[in-house]
């Protein structure tokens, strides 16, 4: 196990040139803000009423506010570890995990869940830009002739084959900073537009009526969508390494003074949605709250635009450090030099697989939760908790120890549960699906 007191791994070191060659380290800390809103705020904010019609009134608001506070305390220690070692800043979530577990655990701890998170909210983002398409198209022009849902999804995708070719985090500043906007717009449009809507006749909160079985799957399943809405941790130490820092104006300052922004931004966003959306619909709501409103037509077509443009700057926030990855990759194994043709190729081929898999397996719902259980649990909810332990070894039993394991034990079951929920509703739903129609 690795120790606070431990020298840089040498791969830090090694790929500390190639990432300077592709990123300056001259972002202000509202550029935190608004990639963190992009990284967080997407398409998990419009499942949120659909989790509540399974968990209810209660268990839903408290799921919401624990999960609010417990990924903010998380991040802060994200934030925290990014230079815990003077001198050295740990710019990837593998690094820290190398630095935290060792050079040869750390990775096969840390890679594993970021690509789930990284890879499947591309997949997923892929799904939600293709449907927000059609649902706009059938908006917009009524007497269009409807195409065929996976055919959005490509026309969506094909979009990132142009825009992966972006070098870095600094040059996808303006995608996101649109994405963060259109973010908050279509969040408002969302919850004020259920508010005009008012309840539907006959609204129920009860728990929805199905077998005991079922119903245990399907509350897993919401746990994972809530956890799903609570994603940035995966790309935080990314952004950090974007921001100048020096021994008297550390990184860290800045940074959080960047994401406690983004977390007011995510709150004014995710509990009126949430909570009004359920308000109005009760458990009739739809997996996505904003294709149950209806009127008015121009308003709810212009929300739904909006969410493309948001996703499509969401997937390049989580793609880039996929980018990194793959080319350091390829360049260490095959011995290429960097340059457009490596990035054409393996970027091209990322897209085409995330393109792939969201039109095979477009279930929005049912991924929101496996991918939230199976991937953003961990980073998102204990795994920071865990390093924090191993690396600045708190005192045993005190306050700082507590809460750290409080959120190991409430990350774990999250994990476990909504993996679980979320696997089986995949199941069943692909048991009724037919294939790219």
């Amino acid at each position: 196990m690795g120790s606070a007191s431990s020298p840089p791994p040498k791969e830090v070191e090694s790929s500390e040139k190639w990432r300077d060659a592709n990123s300056s380290r001259q972002a202000k800390w509202w550029y935190s803000t608004f990639h963190t809103v992009t990284a967080m705020i997407g398409a998990g904010v419009l499942s949120l009423p659909y989790a509540m019609a399974y968990l209810g009134w209660g268990p839903g608001t408290m799921v919401l506010v624990l999960s609010w506070c417990m990924t903010l305390h998380t991040m802060w220690q994200m934030i925290q570890l990014h230079e815990c070692v003077p001198g050295t800043r740990f710019d990837r979530y593998i690094d820290l995990g190398r630095h935290a577990f060792g050079p040869k655990l750390g990775p096969w701890i840390v890679l594993p869940q970021q690509l789930i998170v990284q890879v499947g909210c591309d997949i997923v983002y892929m799904v939600t830009g293709g449907k927000c398409l059609k649902k706009f198209s059938e908006m917009a022009c009524t007497n269009c002739t409807p195409i065929r849902q996976s055919y959005w999804i490509l026309i969506f995708g094909s979009l990132h084959f142009f825009l992966s070719q972006l070098p870095n985090f600094n040059s996808v500043a303006g995608v996101s900073l649109a994405a963060a906007v259109m973010s908050l717009s279509y969040s408002t449009i969302a919850w004020a537009g259920c508010l005009s809507h008012g309840q539907i006749d006959n609204v129920s909160y009860a728990y929805k009526s199905t077998s005991s079985a079922d119903y245990m799957f399907r509350v897993f399943n919401a746990l994972g969508q809530i956890s799903f809405a609570f994603a940035g941790h995966a790309v935080v130490l990314e952004i950090q390494a974007t921001i100048p820092s020096t021994p008297d104006k550390p990184s860290k300052k800045p940074m959080w003074k960047g994401a406690v922004c983004a977390y007011f931004v995510n709150a004014i966003c995710y509990f009126p949605v949430a909570m009004i959306g359920y308000w109005a619909f009760g458990q009739d709501v739809d997996d996505n709250v904003l294709t149950a409103l209806q009127r008015p037509a121009w308003l709810i077509a212009a929300a739904n635009l909006m969410v493309v443009v948001h996703v499509i700057g969401s997937y390049q926030v989580y793609a880039m450090p996929v980018f990194d990855m793959l080319e350091r990759m390829i360049m260490k194994k095959l011995n290429l030099p960097p340059g457009l043709v490596l990035r054409l190729v393996v970027r091209s081929a990322y897209v085409a697989f995330t393109l792939f898999v969201g039109v095979t397996f477009p279930f929005f719902g049912d991924l929101l939760g496996f991918f939230g259980g199976f991937g953003f649990a961990p980073t998102s909810y204990f795994l920071p908790s865990v390093m924090w332990l191993v690396i600045k070894k708190p005192k045993r039993f005190g306050t700082n120890w507590f809460i750290n394991w409080a959120c190991i034990l409430v990350g774990l079951f999250i994990m476990l549960a909504s993996t679980i929920g979320g696997f089986r509703n995949i199941v069943t739903d692909a048991s009724t699906y037919s294939f790219y129609t």
